[in-house]
């Protein structure tokens, strides 16, 4: 069964803000709200890069992706071996311009698969980004074909976590429901946001890209997550998805 996944403020330093995240059935009241999604379930793994180059010499890691319900889309899992270097770019396209993501296989080799993969099967086209937070944490998530924030791919894959990681305007990351719960959804950060290092970095946006995403933060989020955080007002909606 799918869950309502929300995002809940644990603990609020009066300067910076320290959060802690979970899943639950309802948004629970906070006043901002860090990125949680995906769906809970078996835990996946990741192997180390392996030591002999793959393809073309191109190092490479094995990944496990773990079915976790049913899809909100059909969709193929990725393949189990991934490309471990390298940058590529995706860029989604939105009513108000184009946000071009550079996607890195070594920080984040099995996120980086896993995205491409439902990039180029449709997944995300025609989707909504369908939270918005602008107040203490300044994210736009997407990746939910359902719009509800329990939608995913119907499978789960482990953290790539980079414990040093931050959080500043431009990175692209994981959501998730916990630890090893990652899936389909992912945030657009568009200011600098006080996060822990508990999510998959993968990417960042240019400072044109950045900037797209803030002006469909501007038009505000309408507080229907009851945590601080709501529906963007702008349709927010990824009306095709380019790699390369």
């Amino acid at each position: 069964m799918l869950t309502r996944l929300s995002w809940r403020l644990g603990v609020v330093s009066a300067v910076t803000g320290l959060l802690t995240l979970s899943s639950g059935c309802a948004p629970s009241a906070a006043p901002a709200a860090g990125p949680s999604a995906g769906r809970p379930g078996a835990a996946a793994s990741v192997t180390a890069p392996s030591s002999e180059p793959g393809q073309g010499g191109e190092h490479t890691v094995g990944c496990d992706y773990r079915r976790a319900g049913e899809p909100a889309r059909p969709v193929d899992p990725p393949p189990a071996t991934a490309p471990a270097t390298g940058t590529t770019a995706v860029t989604l396209s939105f009513a108000v311009g184009d946000v071009t993501i550079t996607v890195d296989r070594a920080q984040a080799p099995c996120t980086v698969n896993s995205f491409e993969s439902l990039a180029t099967q449709g997944f995300y086209t025609g989707t909504r980004c369908h939270r918005l937070a602008d107040n203490g944490l300044f994210m736009l998530q997407c990746g939910d074909p359902t719009g509800t924030g329990g939608g995913g791919p119907g499978y789960t894959f482990a953290d790539e976590v980079d414990p040093k990681a931050d959080y500043p305007a431009g990175t692209v990351a994981m959501a998730n429901a916990g630890p090893d719960t990652n899936g389909s959804q992912f945030f657009l950060v568009y200011q600098d946001s006080p996060l822990p290092a508990a999510y998959t970095v993968f990417g960042h946006l240019d400072d044109a890209s950045t900037a797209v995403v803030g002006r469909i933060a501007a038009e505000g989020q309408d507080g229907s997550w009851g945590d601080g955080t709501g529906r963007p007002n702008n349709l927010a909606a990824i009306t095709a998805v380019r790699l390369g």
